[in-house]
């Protein structure tokens, strides 16, 4: 009886020892420690140049869309007056052009041709006429003031003549170079008008850039909105990584190209990942220290990971990484 309680007392004895060397062992072992990261994905927030009102949204989010597919279209009456106004001023500026390229009208040399022949047969009447003079006045029959009546006709017709084929001439050329040339650059800013406005038209109806997720629409249809204002987020799952933020005293167990095996909470799998970015400088919180023992204050760096396969993964999704298995 009495060995038994001997016996017995001996395992309590042991038993409590081994509880409290237990919760010695648990007090002093290190916690373990873990990295959380967040699963992101590249993100593009479509909008347009314009101003106006959403005038057909045919897409929902969550819905897949894929390159080239139509995402909204926006109304923009204001845009397409002035379309009409840049293009009558280009149609205004061609026929300007157009007249300068081509000269007179038919009708416009004929006459000129005309006058100029006229003065032409003046010209050669009032040439006779100082002749005729000339030889009456070497003969004695006419005055002086005869000849010099005579001879005045004579150059005023010689000027009338010049006048004349000099009109002639030009009505025959044409514009000049310089009309020529600015005509041409009336055409050429009528056009960059008609396509800077063309090209606001265009960016009315906004397409898939690529094949992507609708994350969210800001906007609804018949709202009015401003330009550059986002209205549709695109996901893009072809770009996805994880992004850690790190203190800085444990980069030192990581480089360009580690490979980490992360735990992903919402799918319970292991996901692996290898590094290709670190932060080059602190951009994140800080650890403050106490400073009652000489502490230092501690700042993180950002950390991404590629995941090998990233299937099931969606952006917002927990990873862990077990810090102490690298």
């Amino acid at each position: 009886m009495k060995r038994n309680s001997i016996i017995t007392g001996t395992l309590v004895t042991l038993a409590i020892i081994f509880v409290v060397l237990l919760m010695i062992w648990y007090t002093i072992k290190p916690e373990p420690v873990y990295i959380q990261g967040e699963v992101v994905v590249k993100s593009v927030k479509v909008s347009s140049k314009l101003s106006g009102r959403v005038d057909s949204l045919p897409v929902k989010e969550g819905q897949y869309v894929y390159k080239g597919q139509l995402l909204f279209v926006m109304s923009t009456p204001e845009v397409d007056a002035k379309f009409r106004q840049a293009e009558a001023a280009r149609s205004a500026a061609v026929a300007q052009q157009q007249k300068a390229d081509n000269g007179a009208r038919p009708e416009e040399i004929e006459a000129a041709y005309n006058l100029w022949q006229t003065a032409q047969a003046s010209l050669e009447l009032a040439q006779k006429s100082y002749t005729r003079a000339q030889n009456l006045y070497a003969e004695g029959v006419v005055a002086k003031q005869a000849l010099d009546e005579a001879e005045a006709a004579f150059k005023a017709a010689q000027s009338s003549t010049a006048a004349a084929r000099s009109q002639y001439e030009m009505v025959m050329d044409g514009a000049r170079r310089e009309d020529k040339a600015a005509a041409g650059a009336l055409v050429d800013q009528a056009s960059g008008a008609v396509d800077e406005v063309e090209s606001y038209i265009a960016d009315s109806h906004q397409y898939a850039p690529f094949d992507a997720e609708i994350g969210s629409i800001i906007a609804e249809q018949g709202e009015l909105i401003g330009s550059g204002y986002p209205i549709i987020t695109l996901l893009d799952y072809s770009d996805m990584w994880v992004s850690f933020n790190i203190k800085e005293d444990l980069l030192p167990k990581i480089q360009m190209g580690t490979v980490l095996t992360a735990h992903v909470t919402a799918l319970d799998r292991n996901v692996t990942m290898k590094v290709n970015y670190i932060s080059v400088q602190a951009d994140y919180a800080t650890w403050s220290a106490t400073r009652t023992k000489g502490g230092f204050d501690i700042r993180t760096f950002e950390v991404r990971a590629v995941p090998e396969n990233a299937d099931g993964l969606r952006p917002g999704m927990t990873v862990i990484v077990n810090w102490d298995e690298l």
